[in-house]
């Protein structure tokens, strides 16, 4: 999503499309809509060239075995919540003070197919407007939907007044605690404040600036 004009792209349900953010980028910048999926959005990234890559490309052993393992529970009909989150989010601000964010997911393991978490909701899992903040979410997507989370850190902002940090302090440890919800988001301001809260046991994440080194954490500092 691009901060200053509010233009936005996404994708959901496609297969053999080797970096499907890149398709959300041109469904934003190539495109009138805003969210294609499945055959309609792999017939649009064909039409474009866009690089594609057979199935053995997106499995990895580690993945293989938490398929295997969630399958075999459900089977047992004693299903275990997850807690290992796939998503991979960047949020910007550049120098001529333009917000932007991305997110890109596969998603929940051993989800009903055809299941869309919140990475390609333009507000929920993904949003950026200049002035108030870009913002990427992780972590259950149903929670950050009906959450409305990435929208929210914007409207407190926006509307209440409220620093980047009490923003997502907020929408992570009350609005989206209190239904049930899991995960952290990152989010940056138009000032270059930087934010990363999280409920979940742990959350890869990193910040860097023009004006400072790379900031790396998993856990807790």
């Amino acid at each position: 999503m691009d901060g200053k004009t509010l233009q936005a792209g996404a994708v959901a349900c496609i297969t053999g499309i080797k970096n499907p953010v890149s398709l959300a980028r041109v469904v934003m910048e190539q495109s009138d809509h805003v969210l294609l999926c499945g055959h309609g959005a792999e017939a649009f990234a064909n039409t474009l060239g866009l690089e594609t890559a057979p199935p053995d490309y997106f499995i990895t052993q580690e993945k293989k075995e938490e398929w295997e393992k969630k399958k075999a529970q459900s089977e047992a009909k004693k299903p275990k919540r997850s807690r290992a989150f796939g998503t991979v989010g960047a949020v910007a601000l550049d120098s001529h003070g333009n917000l932007a964010a991305a997110t890109s997911t596969g998603g929940l393991t051993n989800k009903q197919f055809n299941r869309v978490g919140d990475t390609p909701i333009i507000g929920g899992g993904t949003y950026a407007r200049n002035g108030s903040c870009a913002v990427s979410c992780t972590g259950d997507g149903e929670f950050i939907m009906r959450a409305v989370a990435a929208h929210e850190v914007a409207c407190l902002i926006e509307y209440k007044g409220l620093s980047l940090t009490e923003a997502c302090h907020l929408v992570i440890f009350d609005k989206l605690q209190a239904i049930g919800g899991e995960g952290g988001l990152i989010a940056v301001n138009h000032l270059g404040h930087v934010a990363l809260p999280y409920n979940s046991p742990s959350m890869y994440r990193a910040h860097v600036s023009n004006e400072q080194e790379a900031s790396i954490a998993i856990f807790e500092a």
